[in-house]
């Protein structure tokens, strides 16, 4: 299933459902809720319309949580990553999401330089963080946990076998790290849910029409070659990304087949 964010018009969730829907197969909730700013979080009326246009269009969504998950052992399940993360499923649940996309909260363990004895440390609280938010969509595998640019490319691997949750593989990460995406693809198949595309250009989340066409080509030809039956995301946000973007996976997928 091909997939498009929610960010392709300069519009809301709603308009870019209906702009999308005959064009792709699953849409990606960008959510914002800024304190005491704007907030672009569904609400009932909104989630429902979402899944009306789903049902009629054969569209599915994937959701990505606000902020990084992590469990800090003095809150507990009242960290606010994951009372945030909480609200993001109970308001789309509705909409039967193919899957709720998260990053893991490392920044202490990166600044730290991922010391052997901070890392026990951080890989317990973080396998308690995503069985809690898990233990909210009271489905398992629904949660897709999502590789960060800057880190090792395994460095949610512990976690998800702890959990067995998901993957999200982001090749677009990868790329921006100077890293070959296909080990760590590989490794994830097996889990993955979902696979995030978008190019490296003077900034991140470009057009795929910057992405070397033999770089594109080993990543959709392998999943290709995989039966890969999950979402691939073109994570650009603007009308000129996506569409460009769309003709060079569309351009990839001519070349497999000659």
């Amino acid at each position: 299933r091909v997939g498009a964010t929610s960010y392709v018009v300069e519009d809301d969730l709603l308009p870019n459902a209906r702009y999308l829907a005959p064009v792709v197969q699953d849409m990606q909730l960008v959510l914002f809720d800024l304190p005491g700013g704007p907030s672009n979080l569904p609400d009932a009326a909104t989630a429902a319309a979402l899944a009306d246009v789903g049902r009629m269009q054969d569209l599915t969504y994937t959701v990505h949580l606000l902020d990084d998950l992590r469990c800090d052992p003095r809150l507990g399940d009242q960290d606010p990553s994951l009372h945030a993360a909480r609200r993001v499923v109970d308001l789309t649940r509705s909409l039967a999401p193919w899957a709720w996309v998260g990053h893991l909260d490392g920044r202490a363990v990166h600044t730290a330089g991922f010391p052997a004895v901070e890392m026990a440390g951080w890989l317990a609280q973080a396998t308690r963080a995503v069985e809690l938010v898990e233990a909210s969509i009271g489905a398992p595998g629904l949660l897709a946990v999502e590789n960060l640019e800057g880190y090792p490319g395994d460095f949610v691997t512990p976690v998800v076998e702890k959990t067995g949750t998901a993957r999200c593989v982001d090749v677009g990460h990868l790329w921006l790290d100077g890293r070959d995406p296909l080990p760590y693809l590989e490794e994830a198949l097996p889990r993955c849910r979902v696979v995030h595309l978008h190019g490296v250009a003077a900034r991140d989340h470009a057009s795929l029409a910057h992405t070397p066409s033999e770089h594109l080509d080993r990543v959709v030809h392998r999943l290709i070659d995989a039966r890969y039956a999950g979402v691939l995301t073109l994570e650009v946000f603007g009308g000129d990304d996506f569409w460009s973007s769309l003709a060079a996976l569309e351009a990839s997928v001519h070349r497999y087949r000659g």
